[in-house]
């Protein structure tokens, strides 16, 4: 039996799409070719930004794709959101360098999915190679480390199998009791946090905000216009970096609309706030928010209540809302622990990374543990 080949392709443009998205599962919407290549078609993801693509291939004698994962050379820890900044620190002020560095992630995106992409015809052993072929690619270039994040569970245990050290950390994410309406929802919460929501619900309609939801082909490019300017808001407030320009939006929207949510808060003529979420088969991910003018309790019914009643009227499983933001909980995201694995080349400073992850692990438990006591829903009678 002929050793599995794996390829390093630089450009996914130069891979068909529908042997691609062939391995795809279909709730991973970013794992997607239509994603993947807006972000370097857009120039969101490029050398010269610190994102040369890497992606790793498997294609059979057919030259049909098998097996790939998105995979990519970086000069910084932007854009991740599982921060190595210390390490990063640590490392070159012992006189190491850390950068460049592998990384297997969704650039810009902490969302949970699969880093190994497997043509249902695939199984372990293209899996494996895989794996194999991200450590060996990592040797040649002699880099610091190579880092998969936002992995599955089932991933981040069998590269624990494979030398990675392991980390964890948290999102907020609602899950969808086969809800019919959105007072189905309401009814699990305890009475405090019930009038809580309704309160804030009753004030936005008070400010006559009216809510449009818009999908495929009805966004429209004044939509994205409008969109763009609240993402870039956003992303001033809080003094970051925009990583996505407009075309990004305005390439995802052609070439993968179906998947998107668009919600857009409008008072009288004016769009004054968005919401940018992507549909899987069973989830929905919200993504960006942004505003432009400040009404009281905006941004939890754009972001939180509008998701919830689309994925009610959807019939989808869940809502994640990502990272930060404790405010989440009261209303119905609760805590759930996402996977990062981590292989560094130098053993020394693999050992302090072991050191320093056995710590952060006992945090992130105690977070955990803290966080479910702020659980805004009913007590049943087995937890009392």
């Amino acid at each position: 039996m002929q050793p599995i080949q794996v390829q390093i392709i630089e450009d996914i443009s130069s891979l068909n799409a529908e042997d691609w998205n062939a391995c795809v599962e279909a709730d991973a919407p970013f794992a997607r070719h239509e994603f993947l290549s807006s972000l370097e078609d857009s120039q969101s993801v490029q050398p010269d930004r610190g994102w040369m693509a890497h992606h790793l291939v498997i294609i059979d004698e057919n030259g049909k794709i098998t097996a790939c994962a998105p995979m990519y050379l970086k000069g910084h820890s932007y854009g991740e959101y599982v921060f190595d900044w210390a390490w990063a620190d640590a490392y070159e002020r012992a006189g190491g360098r850390y950068y460049p560095k592998l990384q297997s992630a969704i650039p810009f995106t902490p969302v949970t999915g699969p880093r190994f992409l497997l043509h249902p015809t695939a199984g372990p052993d293209e899996r494996n190679a895989l794996i194999a072929a991200m450590i060996k690619r990592a040797l040649e270039l002699k880099v610091s480390s190579l880092h998969i994040t936002f992995s599955t569970r089932d991933e981040w245990n069998l590269l624990k199998n494979h030398g990675f050290m392991a980390r964890t950390g948290h999102q907020y994410h609602w899950e969808n009791e086969k809800y019919d309406h959105f007072d189905d929802f309401l009814d699990k919460l305890s009475s405090r946090k019930r009038k809580a929501i309704k309160k804030e619900r009753k004030s936005v309609t008070e400010s006559d905000i009216k809510f449009l939801t818009l999908t495929g082909d009805a966004i429209l490019e004044h939509h994205w216009d409008a969109f763009y300017k609240f993402y870039t808001d956003t992303i001033g407030r809080k003094q970051g970096q925009a990583y996505l320009n407009k075309e990004f939006f305005t390439l995802i929207g052609q070439r993968m609309g179906a998947n998107i949510v668009l919600v857009l808060a409008q008072f009288g003529e004016k769009i004054v706030a968005g919401a940018l979420n992507i549909a899987g088969n069973e989830t929905l991910y919200g993504r960006y928010w942004g505003c432009l003018e400040d009404f009281r309790f905006l941004h939890f019914e754009t972001c939180y209540y509008q998701a919830i009643e689309y994925a009610i009227t959807h019939k989808l499983k869940r809502v994640e809302a990502g990272a930060q933001g404790q405010h989440k909980i009261q209303r119905g995201y609760l805590p759930v622990e996402t996977y990062s694995a981590h292989w560094i080349a130098d053993s020394g400073f693999a050992s302090a990374v072991g050191d320093f992850l056995k710590h952060d692990k006992r945090v992130n438990d105690h977070q955990m543990k803290e966080l479910s006591t702020l659980s805004p829903y009913k007590k049943t009678e087995q937890q009392l």
